[in-house]
């Protein structure tokens, strides 16, 4: 059994970061493991978990598992968790609750946790002593080696923990079902080295450790290759792309290489604000198949919550950025993060924030109550701020947010606009949805060939989360 080890964790080296291209194996044994099987895979959380669940099914293919999107019909049930706030956690252990009911009817079902919460210490301390009914756990660093991990729990018949809490390497060549045909997830960088004092990213994700450009470069290509229309470049901080490699090469590079590519649209997710800089802005500016898109977390408007965050950066110096970017591209959509009731926030500091959406006027942002992660600093603060406060300055926020948020959009009435089609829409299937350059959604009558293509809409009415048009003449 390889527990979490919090402080383990914390632990930030010089040692260089090892790229391994000849890790990922799947023994003869077990490439019949799953045979006549089927998986179920639930993913939480960010972009980079959606990955990592791409990865895993392409994993359990190898091992001759079918994806199956009916739970009680699954012979494996693998849960890929977040744990970046309380409500992801509470979802997930709602579901080993309904996990456990189905272990009851079908005692040869296997199921497990996996991802960011299983790299926590007192969650896996929690699942050994109420859910060691479950029979895999393991983290982000191993995702790997998972056929070895299920071959050990399906023969011990016990839980299997193994959850690394080292610094990380980067692993090449792990196979990828994507979700897509037409857009695609790319990592560029693992781990984070920023530790903002709310968040446990650092400790379940490792340090930061960005990719060799030549492994990107190819993964790109390829993709162009088999007809992908997009990628997103993924990263904690991914404009600090770079930083621990041993050349001299930057986000402003890749983005360039990526460019060079051919590939028609690129985005990249989630930057910080402290590494934004003016070489960034000029090649997004330079290439028409970068995406005038960025999302761009505040978390704070007041400087003296923003120190307690450790964010490392001000109001004014946010609001610099932000005029900047929009100088150079006047046409972009900008989205921010927002935290309210963070230990010691007060109504002047929450007034602080609500000024600097006001001046900035983003076109969306996730807006989230003060979430303390065991094992943060946040998490020692004396949480002064009454959850009352907070769901009040929380509404207060939503509702500037989505003024502004329907006034950006309002600028696109009667406009034609490229939408890269997607798929049917949810809320309607005689219509289909996809997205504008600006990450705007869209919802248009057209025939279904037009999926996996990028097409002039005219716009023709405007909601708050998203728009209606029609095919352009």
């Amino acid at each position: 059994m390889l527990k979490p080890d919090l402080l383990k964790a914390k632990i930030r080296t010089k040692e260089e970061v090892l790229t391994k291209t000849n890790e990922y194996i799947v023994k003869e044994n077990l490439k019949q493991l799953g045979l006549n099987k089927k998986y179920y895979v639930k993913t939480y959380g960010c972009q980079m978990n959606e990955h990592d669940s791409e990865n895993i099914k392409a994993i359990l293919e190898d091992m001759s598992f079918t994806e199956t999107d009916d739970m009680e019909s699954a012979d494996l049930i693998l849960l890929n968790t977040c744990a970046i706030r309380e409500n992801a956690h509470n979802k997930v252990f709602g579901m080993v609750g309904r996990i456990k009911n189905l272990k009851e009817k079908n005692p040869n079902l296997i199921a497990g946790i996996c991802g960011c919460m299983a790299q926590e210490e007192v969650v896996v301390n929690e699942i050994l002593e109420k859910y060691n009914f479950l029979d895999i756990v393991f983290g982000t660093h191993n995702i790997h080696n998972l056929p070895n991990i299920l071959y050990t729990a399906i023969n011990k018949k016990d839980l299997e923990v193994e959850v690394l809490s080292i610094e990380g390497e980067v692993i090449e060549n792990i196979p990828v079902k994507r979700n897509s045909k037409y857009k695609a997830w790319v990592n560029i960088m693992y781990g984070c080295d920023k530790f903002c004092t709310y968040c446990i990213v650092p400790y379940t994700r490792g340090k930061q450790r960005s990719r060799e450009p030549i492994y990107i470069i190819d993964e790109v290509k390829d993709l162009v290759e088999k007809g992908y229309q997009e990628v997103t470049l993924l990263g904690q901080n991914v404009n600090a792309y770079g930083k621990d490699l041993n050349i001299n090469y930057d986000m402003s590079n890749l983005l360039e290489d990526v460019a060079k590519t051919g590939i028609n649209r690129i985005r990249f997710v989630t930057s910080h604000p402290w590494d934004f800089n003016d070489s960034m802005i000029e090649v997004i500016k330079k290439y028409d198949n970068i995406m005038p898109y960025i999302h761009l977390p505040l978390q704070s408007g007041s400087d003296s919550i923003l120190k307690l965050m450790g964010r490392r950066y001000t109001k004014k110096s946010y609001i610099e950025l932000y005029n900047k970017l929009k100088s150079a591209l006047p046409n972009s959509s900008i989205t921010t993060d927002i935290i309210v009731g963070f230990p010691n926030e007060t109504e002047e500091d929450f007034n602080e924030t609500l000024d600097v959406v006001n001046t900035c006027k983003f076109d969306g942002a996730f807006t989230f109550i003060f979430s303390p992660r065991v094992g943060t600093p946040a998490a020692k603060m004396a949480d002064n701020v009454s959850l009352e406060e907070k769901n009040q300055r929380l509404y207060k926020l939503n509702e500037l947010v989505n003024k502004y948020s329907k006034e950006a959009n309002d600028r696109y009435l009667n406009k034609i606009v490229p939408v890269l089609i997607e798929g049917t829409s949810e809320k309607d299937e005689s219509m289909l949805m996809g997205y504008t350059d600006t990450m705007k959604l869209v919802n248009v009558k057209a025939p279904k060939e037009y999926i996996g293509k990028i097409i002039n809409v005219k716009i023709k009415e405007i909601k708050t989360w998203s728009m209606d048009g029609e095919i352009a003449e």
